[in-house]
């Protein structure tokens, strides 16, 4: 949260000075921080470290994560169960739960109630998520997730594409927010796919949805994306991790907030 500090002269009785902070008019973007892959490492050698629940408290007590993120897989490939109970539990910090649109996702999600669901696509043979969701083909599906979800006082983001209209239908079907997809401008940061993520982030802010972005975002190319003026929050996972092995999982995460806070 940015603040400015504001001074003022009251001269009606001798000379007082009154200085007073105003936050929230140079709000940063959030930092969310995606630890799966802590999950994935201790999951290579089948034993309990490192456990994903020690990585968020030591990023909770550092100080520069605004919220946890973690991908429930069907598979469980990293992220287990008792994992996503461990962490809201025991971990202050908001917790950004990501699964696929099914009904035994959606019984965890309203018995570990994560301030917010970020529904994404699955495909069991994909490394990572390769693409936002398909909305339109399974309108009516989403939309009734979405409904459970906010009756549980669960708020619900959608992983999409950059496109204005799959911000659209989200916003239809009753989202609170849309994750952009950032993908194809990490892998070609061109001013075309640039200016895809601030067409969404723009309909975005038009239709009053909050607009997250996420998914290959380094400290080389997060610049751009964070200084589009609609963006709120950033998740970032993989490649925190991967500085981490050079730097530490704190400074790797420490430099990447002062990137994205700088603008």
């Amino acid at each position: 949260m940015g603040m400015r500090l504001i001074v003022t002269l009251d001269l009606s009785n001798d000379l007082t000075i009154c200085f007073y902070y105003a936050w929230g008019m140079y709000e940063s973007i959030r930092l969310g921080v995606n630890i799966d892959h802590v999950a994935t490492l201790r999951n290579a050698r089948g034993g309990v470290n490192p456990d994903p629940l020690e990585i968020a408290l030591l990023l909770e007590n550092a100080g520069d994560t605004d919220l946890i993120t973690i991908h429930l897989r069907e598979d469980r490939r990293h992220i287990r169960d008792a994992d996503v109970y461990k962490i809201r539990k025991e971990c202050g910090l908001p917790l950004n739960l990501e699964c696929a649109v099914t009904d035994d996702m959606l019984k965890i999600a309203f018995d570990v109630k994560p301030d917010w669901v970020c529904l994404v696509p699955e495909n069991r043979l994909e490394i990572t998520t390769e693409g936002g969701l398909a909305i339109k083909s399974r309108q009516e599906h989403i939309a009734r997730a979405i409904k459970i979800l906010n009756d549980h006082d669960i708020k619900v983001s959608l992983f999409i594409d950059p496109d204005v209209r799959a911000v659209n239908l989200s916003k239809d079907v009753g989202a609170q927010a849309v994750e952009v997809h950032t993908g194809a401008y990490a892998n070609d940061t061109s001013d075309e796919e640039l200016s895809r993520i601030q067409s969404a982030a723009a309909q975005c802010a038009a239709i009053e949805l909050q607009c997250h972005a996420g998914h290959g975002l380094t400290y080389d190319n997060v610049k751009a994306v964070a200084q589009i003026s609609n963006v709120e929050e950033l998740n970032i996972g993989h490649y925190l991790v991967g500085e981490a092995l050079k730097v530490g999982l704190v400074q790797s995460v420490r430099h990447m907030k002062q990137i994205i806070s700088s603008q």
